[in-house]
């Protein structure tokens, strides 16, 4: 059985057995769970909206089967006839050698990205009733090697990835070199408090750089903090809510010790949706500041005109609509609106916003090594997508996503870069004149 992470960042400390994920099992059943189970119509309809089963065509990897040891103990525990076959020991168990099975289905297969739940003609909620379902998964001791990891390393260190302050540091040493800008670290009282991934330290420094010279041009007060930078949330990937919690509390006590009003989350889905949406459930309470997607933000300064941009992409342009953000958020618009500031030549996707389909990797997937076939294969339904409008680049504003976009297309030998849109605005930013910028000093 594997090692499962605790909030204490120790996989020893705690014994993680069938009977405890049986026990996180029954703590998730509740009035919608409920209805879920009573009201499903076994149509199908959510399979044919998951990557996962249309581009293996295995029915195993169908969405409402991914539950099946989450209605086993609905139907066995929590209803008349279920209590009944019990009596005469007529109901089936969930076993350690089942959720062993079950481990692919729930983590390899399923990026949570959302778009079973839009189809589901009764409105049931199925990426989030994988959710629920991933917390049994963890608590008997069934998740990825991959996710496990991340999980313990995000509560020992503060990142996923083991990153610690002074990595950051250098990447803001080269930023002030190379602009001559100063990017602020633990100013009180500013607006905004800017969080960051660890991919995007990692993989997009550019990504921070653009922050840098949007928010000079804007007039924007902001900060990062050394005590908490990293908005990525494992305990939200792998379905630990004491984890989830620990880490949301992080961004919280370092956005309270600075007094900001507001809350930024980085180009990166499942964190918008972390802080965002589930953040105060997990700790129990509201906030005392805002929390936005750093699109969010961006078209807020262009609507207020803080934002000036000056010249045009002319090459042909698509976007990749993150399912966090779009699907799950209903931020759609604001990131076509920017795209308006750039972009002369965009050509939407045909299914996109609401309705775009999962790049494959999302939901703790992109951690998960094993689950490289899988993710792959899922890549197969954004693949076609492009291949359909053929554009010159790709934009999109995940780190997640820009990442399987990347090695997705390069694995499918397709030429076709991708770029964050936050970088994108950067690039085009109206020079400021040297009055302005020594007035922007003072």
């Amino acid at each position: 059985m594997s090692a499962t992470p605790s909030s204490t960042g120790s996989p020893e400390s705690s014994p993680f057995t069938l009977e405890r994920g049986l026990a996180a099992f029954r703590a998730e059943i509740d009035g919608p769970v409920a209805a879920f189970f009573s009201s499903c119509v076994h149509c199908g309809v959510c399979a044919q909206s998951c990557p996962f089963y249309l581009e293996t065509g295995d029915p195993k990897y169908t969405p409402i089967l991914k539950l099946e040891p989450l209605r086993l103990i609905w139907a066995a525990e929590f209803t008349l006839l279920g209590r009944l076959k019990g009596f005469l020991g007529l109901n089936k168990q969930v076993t350690d050698e089942m959720l062993s099975e079950w481990e692919e289905l729930i983590y390899d297969s399923c990026s949570m990205c959302g778009r079973c739940s839009l189809v589901c003609p009764v409105g049931n909620d199925i990426q989030a009733m994988v959710r629920k379902t991933r917390e049994g998964m963890v608590a008997s001791g069934h998740a990825p090697e991959g996710l496990i990891g991340a999980s313990v390393r995000a509560v020992q260190t503060g990142s996923p990835m083991g990153l610690q302050w002074k990595t950051l540091q250098v990447q803001i040493n080269h930023i002030e070199t190379s602009t001559g800008l100063t990017v602020p670290v633990d100013q009180a009282g500013v607006d905004y408090l800017v969080m960051l991934s660890s991919m995007e330290v990692i993989n997009f420094p550019e990504y921070l750089e653009a922050i840098t010279r949007i928010f000079d041009h804007a007039g924007v007060s902001w900060t990062l903090s050394t005590q908490c930078f990293e908005a990525t949330n494992a305990g939200i990937q792998i379905g630990n809510k004491d984890v989830a919690a620990l880490l949301v509390q992080r961004v919280v006590d370092a956005a309270v010790a600075l007094g900001v009003k507001n809350v930024i989350s980085p180009e990166c889905g499942h964190a918008y949706t972390a802080i965002r949406w589930e953040g105060p459930n997990l700790i129990g309470r509201p906030y005392p500041f805002h929390a936005f997607h750093i699109i969010e933000v961006l078209d807020q300064l262009r609507a207020a005109g803080r934002i000036k941009t000056e010249g045009m992409e002319t090459d042909r342009l698509s976007l990749h609509d993150p399912c966090n953000l779009a699907r799950k958020s209903g931020v759609i618009q604001q990131q076509r609106n920017l795209m308006d500031l750039v972009a002369e030549n965009f050509i939407e996707l045909k299914e996109h916003g609401r309705f775009q389909w999962c790049c494959g990797a999302g939901g703790g997937v992109s951690s998960n090594e094993r689950a490289e076939p899988l993710k792959l294969a899922a890549f197969k339904m954004k693949k076609a997508q492009i291949e359909e409008v053929e554009p010159e680049r790709m934009v999109t504003m995940c780190a997640t996503c820009r990442t399987q976009l990347e090695e997705g297309l390069e694995h499918f030998n397709m030429d076709i870069p991708v770029v964050g849109l936050t970088e994108l605005i950067a690039e085009h930013l109206v020079e400021r004149e040297p009055a302005e910028q020594a007035e922007g000093a003072t």
